[in-house]
């Protein structure tokens, strides 16, 4: 699946040569494909599986409230985390020589950086400025993208 991945992009790579080294436009191919689909299930989540709605769960003492678009956020994460990992050991950063778990963990410790980021963004647009949440949800992750491209290229799979 890799190879084909690559081989798809390859035949758009001489668009984008003067913009991009190889690796820099598999990033961004991967990423942004990921990132796009992580935005339509968010949309689909927050609108549909969650309704938006509020949600509340009760643990013996301890009472929590969740909204739609926080769940929304978290389910987009796990399904964004999986595909991005795949996609980063075995389409954008294959000359790497560390071992996969080490990749993993790495990985992990940054998309969870990434995520926390990316929500408390989302929070401050939708809580803060009253923006809608599908917008919110874009905006976050957007400006998200260089600090995760840096912390992949020199700390996950250095």
């Amino acid at each position: 699946m890799a190879t084909l991945i690559r081989n798809i992009l390859d035949l758009f790579y001489p668009l984008f040569r003067r913009f991009f080294d190889k690796q820099t436009y598999y990033y961004a191919a991967c990423g942004g494909g990921n990132l796009v689909l992580s935005w339509l299930l968010f949309f689909v989540f927050y609108q549909y599986l969650f309704a938006k709605r509020i949600f509340q769960f009760d643990l013996g003492n301890l009472h929590y409230i969740i909204s739609a678009y926080t769940l929304s956020s978290m389910l987009c994460f796990v399904l964004a985390f999986l595909l991005g990992f795949y996609l980063n050991k075995f389409v954008v950063f294959t000359q790497s020589n560390l071992g996969a778990a080490t990749q993993l963990i790495r990985y992990s410790m940054s998309a969870v950086l990434t995520w926390i980021g990316n929500y408390l963004l989302l929070k401050t647009f939708i809580e803060g400025f009253g923006f809608f949440p599908s917008i919110a949800n874009v905006l976050s992750s957007a400006a998200m993208v260089v600090v995760a491209y840096l912390i992949q290229r020199n700390f996950t799979f250095k």
